[in-house]
């Protein structure tokens, strides 16, 4: 049976995706289907990057800022071994 979804729940959590939470945590936690928020989601993304879109890419930025930091140290480590 269709049932009408509160503006206030979809914002709460459209809000919530937006800081980086999985569609199946919300779908959970709001009882509202995986479906229903995929659609919304589309319809958001006529004005830009979709929500998933931006999460996907904090997560790869994220991982290569681990890469980078992890480099920078042995080349920092081992610039200090050449030296001595």
């Amino acid at each position: 049976m269709f049932q009408r979804i509160p503006a206030e729940t979809k914002r709460a959590i459209m809000e919530k995706l937006k800081a980086g939470e999985t569609v199946a945590q919300l779908s959970q936690q709001y009882q509202v289907s995986t479906k229903t928020i995929y659609t919304w989601l589309q319809k958001d993304a006529s004005h830009g990057p979709s929500i998933l879109e931006m999460n996907k890419l904090r997560q790869e930025r994220d991982a290569l800022l681990k890469i980078v930091g992890k480099l920078t140290l042995e080349m920092s480590k081992s610039k200090k071994n050449y030296a001595r």
